[in-house]
């Protein structure tokens, strides 16, 4: 129906919005908007406040499109996201990285099947951090006199944060094949500041790669880790750890991991 007019209150009030406000129209106090029948909407109203509000949540709760019909902005209340662009990404999307290069002297102690822990953005500690040679790097760890190196290897998290991707990169600078794999780890970090400060311990697997069949400095290889568990709380740290099973070359890495705040 295009307008209300010629038409009897009888045949359009379902179709009126209002505030059942006794006649006294919209004041200070948010009020729900409601249809001439009593039937609720998502929108609450007053003269100084908007609030939507969903009787249920859905994936698109709220969406603004361009004029071709392309969404801007989703508010995807069932997983609590809200996302933008034409892409429709998270609008807090953020990105950490690991890497370290293969002239780096860290690498001089490599021994073969032995997680190490990958130096986080550009620091890069003077000696290789272990994680063992064990299916999965260590879950504890405990600074003796290296607290130096461990520092460097290290993010901490000061918020809540959902893993969405990681990729990492590897290339070896010799022609001897070799046998590649990665972990991305989570630890309960002491920052007490006593002699146990910066010991790690409940250490948990996040994501795992695929092993890569490395066949020399011909060329890079790529892979996309399988995230196990994606979601991260503030307080603790994560650590990336890389492992070659025979260490025939040393190998510049490089690790992106891609996440939202939540």
């Amino acid at each position: 129906m295009a307008s209300f007019t010629g038409n009897s209150i009888k045949d359009v009030y379902k179709d009126i919005l209002h505030t059942s406000n006794s006649n006294s129209g919209l004041s200070t106090t948010i009020k729900q908007i409601t249809c001439g029948d009593g039937d609720t909407t998502a929108l609450y109203l007053s003269q100084r406040n908007l609030k939507v509000q969903p009787s249920a949540d859905t994936t698109t709760n709220t969406v603004i499109y361009d004029a071709d019909g392309n969404a801007l902005v989703t508010v995807d209340s069932t997983n609590d996201l809200v996302k933008a662009g034409i892409g429709q990404h998270t609008i807090n999307t953020q990105y950490a990285h690991f890497g370290a290069g293969s002239s780096n002297t860290i690498w001089a102690g490599a021994s073969s099947g032995t997680h190490y822990a990958v130096p986080f953005n550009s620091i890069q500690p003077s000696t290789l951090v272990s994680g063992g040679t064990g299916t999965d790097p260590a879950t504890s760890f405990t600074i003796a006199t290296t607290a130096d190196d461990m520092v460097g290897v290290l993010w901490y998290l000061c918020d809540n944060i959902t893993i969405d991707r990681i990729v990492w990169f590897a290339g070896g600078n010799a022609a001897s094949s070799d046998t590649l794999r990665a972990h991305l780890m989570s630890y309960t970090i002491d920052i007490g500041g006593s002699a146990s400060g910066g010991d790690l311990s409940s250490g948990a697997v996040l994501a795992y790669s695929s092993d890569i069949s490395n066949l020399g400095y011909e060329q890079s290889y790529y892979n996309q880790m399988t995230i196990s568990t994606a979601d991260v709380n503030a307080g603790k740290a994560i650590m990336f750890f890389f492992r070659a099973d025979s260490v025939n070359s040393d190998f510049t890495i490089n690790a992106t991991i891609k996440y939202h705040l939540r």
